[in-house]
């Protein structure tokens, strides 16, 4: 019996966009709030940091996508290159965490965009929505994607401009850290911020629907990982120095606030359209590679095989997209996650570290990367994720413990 497989049909601007859709989330809107709290004014060492760390990550990435052009990304990859637990624990690691992160941007999307008290039906419609476009094809998915960009990135452009003719708070370079945590904070913000950039992997799990893959996917990679990180930079700058370390930390809408302090009122709905849109971008890009990362565990009986099935004429993993939209409805309706969800932290660095692992294995003939990049990663996933919180950590060890004995259990059972 052939293996279920899915359909190529995306191009370089396709992937780009959708990676572009994951790391431009809502987190440019509000991350640098808890980041100037753990590090102050070492903020943009902070980020500096997590994008040195993620750019080892994504040269591991790109190399292993050129090699295993199939869906799944590192779970694939770790299964390949490590064995079938290494792959696994990556991969059940990113499900999990983001299956929560799911239900919390679009509980955030709804805080923005919902009258008070329907912000749950809302995110329950916006679930439904984007599970409906999915459902229809990834060129669906992608075309979705590039609307939401360009809203995003205009938004981002006034609420900048607005901040940059604000007045400038004196000293933001030079004050003491909030809370002096000195390098343990900065380190702290390095791993808050590294998930900012964590969204090209979404364009590896969609390995099996990318045309050209060993020469897309790296490309698509890499361009919108620097396009993500002039972003970042440029946004934390505009934050920053108009807010200061102290107002950063105590705003609960960083950029909103920077561009409120200009004096022209209209730029604060702007920015709030473009946290909305981008909730809804990183929303649309999570459901697209859980659904890819499931299909691919299901295939291999790590996941119930129900789960690996392609819809005849769309050509998507439909029913590991459906059965998806539906937890995330019930955490939706039940739950409040978006203060909750330090595990997931913990499960993208842990599926990172994988990642640098089998590239720094893979065979001198199909290397792109030097190996200290590998190293860089890999290192940098173990620094920064035991620095963040003590709750994240606990919960991250928990969500990893729970995936081994599920494994351990099905094992048993075949």
């Amino acid at each position: 019996m052939t293996a279920p497989s899915l359909e190529r049909r995306l191009g370089l601007g396709d992937a780009v966009f959708i990676g572009l859709g994951s790391m431009i989330g809502a987190g440019v809107f509000a991350a640098f709030a808890p980041a100037a709290a753990a590090a102050g004014s070492g903020l943009l060492v902070g980020l500096a940091i997590a994008a040195v760390v993620a750019f080892g990550n994504a040269t591991s990435t790109a190399q292993l996508a050129a090699v295993h052009p199939t869906s799944g990304g590192t779970y694939a990859y770790g299964r390949t290159e490590l064995g079938p637990w290494w792959g696994f624990t990556a991969g059940w690691g990113f499900i999990i965490g983001k299956t929560a992160s799911c239900a919390a941007m679009a509980l955030t999307f709804a805080a923005y965009a919902a009258p008070a008290g329907w912000e749950r039906p809302v995110a329950i419609i916006a679930v439904m929505g984007l599970i409906t476009v999915n459902w229809f094809g990834i060129t669906r998915t992608a075309q979705l994607t590039r609307v939401i960009v360009a809203v995003v990135l205009i938004s981002l452009s006034i609420g900048v401009a607005a901040a940059g003719s604000a007045p400038t708070s004196p000293g933001w370079l030079t004050g003491e850290p909030a809370g002096d945590f000195g390098w343990y904070g900065i380190l702290q913000s390095g791993g808050l911020l590294f998930f900012a950039f964590a969204g090209y992997a979404r364009i590896a799990t969609m390995g099996e629907e990318v045309r050209d893959p060993s020469r897309t996917i790296p490309r698509a990679i890499l361009i919108a990982f620097t396009l993500a990180l002039v972003v970042y930079f440029v946004v934390a700058t505009a934050v920053l120095s108009t807010l200061g370390p102290e107002g950063t930390a105590a705003s609960t809408a960083p950029l909103a606030d920077a561009a409120a302090a200009s004096g022209i009122a209209w730029t604060t709905a702007v920015v709030t359209v473009g946290a909305a849109a981008a909730s809804l971008g990183a929303l649309l890009a999570l459901i697209a590679g859980i659904g890819r990362t499931s299909f691919a565990m299901a295939r291999e009986g790590d996941l119930p095989r129900f789960l690996a099935a392609v819809h005849p004429r769309w050509k998507v993993p439909h029913r590991a997209e459906l059965t998806l939209g539906l937890i995330v409805i019930v955490l939706v309706a039940t739950l409040d996650l978006r203060g909750a969800i330090g595990f997931s932290s913990f499960g993208v660095l842990l599926y990172y570290f994988v990642a640098n692992v089998a590239a720094f294995r893979q065979r001198v003939d199909v290397r792109r990367y030097p190996r200290i990049l590998q190293v860089i990663g890999g290192v940098g996933c173990i620094v920064l994720a035991i620095t963040l919180p003590w709750q994240a950590l606990v919960a991250g060890l928990a969500v990893v413990a729970a995936g081994v004995i599920y494994r351990g259990v099905r094992l048993l059972a075949m």
